[in-house]
């Protein structure tokens, strides 16, 4: 197994074991989806995204607050993107 299949294997059940049901569903849902995929950079930027806590996460994903200006606001969109979390004014 790859360094990056390992990455991969970590970050799918990081995103599926958040705490929350709604992280679980969330996250889990469009790491299983999108994982393979992702390249090396991707990847990095999904962990990062995986070691910020619950509370945030929501707040960006299905509250509303603002992301822009994060490192991460291309992946933030991806995810509400796959789930249809419509578009928000960020």
């Amino acid at each position: 197994m790859t360094t990056d299949e390992t990455r991969r294997r970590r970050a799918l059940y990081r995103a599926q074991h958040r705490g929350t049901k709604e992280m679980d569903f969330l996250l889990g849902r469009y790491a299983e989806a999108r994982l393979g995929g992702m390249a090396a950079d991707d990847l990095t930027a999904f962990e990062e995204l995986l070691a910020l806590p619950d509370p945030q996460l929501q707040s960006w994903l299905m509250m509303g607050q603002s992301f822009e200006g994060s490192a991460l606001a291309d992946l933030l969109r991806d995810i509400q993107t796959f789930h249809g979390i419509g578009a928000r004014a960020h």
